[in-house]
């Protein structure tokens, strides 16, 4: 029995996305600094190295599958400096995106340290100073980055306790450490980290196992703290990658083509070079202008005459039997596998067939791309909001045939990416820009540009044949997904004949990472299928999901959800409808409520309420995670509702947020958020999972007002 998609073999460790259509190929490490530049950086004190596994880490390309790899790099390079002021920086190549993962993982190392929070500054996303790392998605930051942290802060204590036990000649075992401080409980005799560090350039090697502290004895971790750095971000303090403006600065803009796919037969620059204040860069089917305003940029852009020929392009209003004619051929056997369907059919009391359709959507970001670069003494610094940035440094190195120690990449925390931000767009045109201007330029995408030339969450077509017995056990389950992606494709559901399959296929539009990637698709079209099937056989749909569950985790949030719910609800007028959904992804466990009014004249649907019960192991923060599973809500509101990218003739006809219709404050229903905080798991991430439980839930409680099912995502899509 092969196993796609099957993020339920291992309960405790969840496991990478099986696709990620925009990654193109493995990185290669290469760090520019040694141990004697990170004490000239940061002064003296101790420092914590660490020497990882090896990680090739090999990623995604195309529509189909290939391995990955989670395993931190060999090179030696550092995790942590202690200051001989006592201030402690942590280094990481994760990157803050909205997720608040600063605070969490400053948490976790202030909790292992033994220090007081606020003590703590973490260095992150600077390729030049932290680690590498593969980049932030997945949700991995949580279950991988928080526990090296964890062993980098104890790595970090022991040579604390050890130095102290050395001044003092005492036995290491005999000391303690809290509170930024050794103590000798036999004397009373305490030394602080500050003293031990002074005068110091101490190291240590990370050792292969380090004890970290239980989840039940965290005293920092588990609690509620602020956002660090809060007040910059809501008082306009904060500088995002569009706000900096280096000495000399530069604003580029990009000439695009008229439509997807269309190349460049000439292009006439002559009017645009009479333009003094403007540097042109024309490089193959790049295009581009560096001025010093916006204005001047955009006039020089639109002097240049270039002609294009364009190729015939497929349209939205044709985009499913498109999906289902253009499946890619794959030498990979793709699918689960187990017993027999038709024999499965054959035992079944009830058999059902249904299609579901999923459409493309957009980001649709705060902060559009943008990125600022600079050449300078033979060096490319280049400052981007990016999920990758070492993905993004390699991919400058290679468009320029420059050494990779030779670029660096330091992203600004960042307004948001959603799974959007993986590929180097705007660094690249920045960096071409100021490497022609020799002075820096800020590239920032409108947000036509961001609507029209980012990728988008790959568009779907999802077949589904099942059959259940009398007493409501699933007897025989066939799943195939065409294009949207195989993450979250297995079944947490017991039924023994299954066949699980994903299908690539020839994308008509630019296609990758999105929130839950395809779990959304797949949970959309699971969760629905299952409501109709406990239909058939007269069941309760939480009653129907209960009975096929094996899973006791799932189990709980279902039953937690149903209960703060208030499950099953009565209706109290005809136009009400409740519904429910969930599932399992990324090691966490999710399941919403949701109860929706349509009304009569109209046929408007709005969604009154949700609540959502979540559990991702023990939880670090827990108004940080309530405050990611409400935004996911949020954002599930638009892609359940009314999201959808229309297109024509190879180009997006919808491309602002006047015709592209994301969640308006009026849109977000009463949310209740019930957290099952299990400190006997290890923390999984939560920015992505909490999301896939509401559209399958507003689809039914839809189904339960109108007894009309819609399945096509979308489900209101002119509300």
């Amino acid at each position: 029995m092969s196993t796609l998609g099957n993020e339920f073999t291992h309960e405790h460790e969840p496991v990478l996305e099986p696709e990620r259509y925009e990654f193109h190929e493995a990185p290669i490490h290469h760090f520019a600094l040694d141990r004697r530049d990170f004490f000239k950086f940061f002064g003296a004190g101790i420092m914590v190295f660490a020497a990882a596994k090896d990680a090739l880490a090999l990623q995604g390309s195309g529509g189909a599958r290939q391995s990955h790899s989670d395993e931190l790099p060999k090179e030696i390079t550092a995790w942590l400096h202690i200051g001989e002021d006592g201030s402690v920086t942590a280094f990481t190549g994760k990157v803050e995106i909205g997720q608040n993962i600063r605070t969490s993982l400053a948490q976790s190392v202030a909790d292992e340290l033994r220090v007081p929070f606020e003590t703590v500054r973490m260095v992150m996303g600077d390729t030049q100073l932290t680690p590498f790392d593969m980049g932030t998605f997945g949700s991995r930051t949580t279950p991988t980055m928080a526990p090296q942290l964890r062993r980098v802060a104890a790595a970090a204590r022991d040579l604390l306790l050890q130095t102290a036990a050395k001044e003092w000649n005492i036995a290491r075992e005999k000391l303690v450490a809290a509170n930024a401080k050794i103590t000798d409980p036999a004397s009373g005799r305490s030394i602080g980290y500050a003293e031990l560090a002074r005068g110091k350039t101490l190291t240590q090697n990370l050792p292969d196992e380090d004890p970290m502290t239980l989840a039940s004895e965290w005293t920092v971790a588990g609690k509620s703290l602020p956002k660090v750095d809060a007040r910059a971000f809501v008082t306009g303090r904060h500088q995002y990658t569009s706000d900096l403006r280096p000495a000399g600065l530069l604003y580029g803009k990009v000439l695009r083509p008229p439509s997807f796919g269309a190349t460049m037969t000439s292009c006439d620059v002559t009017a645009a070079q009479k333009l003094a204040a403007a540097v042109l860069v024309h490089d193959g089917d790049f295009v581009g202008a560096a001025a010093p305003s916006e204005s001047e940029a955009e006039e020089a852009i639109a002097a240049i005459h270039a002609q294009w020929k364009e190729t015939p392009q497929p349209s939205s209003s044709e985009l499913f039997s498109y999906l289902k004619q253009n499946v890619e051929n794959s030498d990979r056997e793709d699918l689960t596998q187990s017993g027999s369907i038709a024999d499965g059919l054959a035992r079944a009391a009830h058999r059902l067939e249904s299609t579901y359709n999923i459409a493309y959507i957009a980001h649709a970001p705060l902060e559009p791309r943008a990125a600022v670069a600079e050449w300078k003494d033979g060096k490319l610094t280049v400052w981007t909001g990016t999920q990758r940035p070492f993905a993004t440094r390699d991919a400058l190195a290679e468009a320029f045939h420059f050494a990779k120690e030779n670029v660096r990449v330091i992203v600004p925390d960042t307004g948001s990416a959603y799974g959007g931000k993986h590929t180097p767009d705007a660094a690249l045109e920045a960096a071409r820009l100021a490497r022609a201007a020799n002075k820096p330029v800020k590239i920032v995408w409108t947000r036509e540009e961001e609507f029209t030339w980012a990728y988008f969450r790959p568009a779907g077509v999802i077949e589904i044949r099942s059959g259940v017995a009398a007493d409501g056990a699933l007897t025989a389950w066939e799943f195939h997904n065409y294009n949207s992606g195989a993450s979250g494709i297995g079944t947490p559901y017991t039924v023994a004949n299954q066949h699980i399959e994903f299908h690539p296929v020839r994308s008509p539009l630019r296609q990758g990472s999105y929130r839950g990637l395809a779990a959304t698709a797949n949970h959309f079209a699971r969760e629905s299928h299952m409501d109709d099937l406990a239909r058939a056989v007269n069941m309760d749909p939480l009653d129907f999901r209960l009975k096929n569950i094996s899973d006791s985790r799932l189990r709980d949030v279902f039953q937690a959800a149903a209960k703060s719910f208030g499950w099953p609800a009565k209706k109290t007028t005809p136009d009400q409808g409740f519904g429910i959904g969930g599932g399992i992804e990324k090691g966490g466990y999710v399941a919403t409520c949701a109860e929706i009014s349509r009304d009569d004249y109209s046929g408007a649907i709005r969604v009154v309420r949700v609540t959502t019960a979540f559990e991702c192991g023990a939880v670090v923060n827990p108004d940080g995670l309530r405050n990611q599973i409400m935004g996911a809500n949020i954002m599930g509101l638009g892609g359940a509702l009314f999201e959808a990218m229309a297109f024509n003739g190879g180009r997006i006809t919808n491309a602002r947020f006047s015709r592209y219709r994301v969640p308006r404050f009026r849109d977000v229903p009463d949310m209740e958020i019930v957290l099952l905080d299990r400190k006997d798991i290890p923390s999984a991430g939560a920015g992505e999972t909490p999301l896939v439980g509401l559209a399958p839930a507003i689809g039914n409680a839809i189904f339960d007002a109108t007894g009309v099912r819609r399945t096509t995502l979308p489900l209101a899509p002119r509300a």
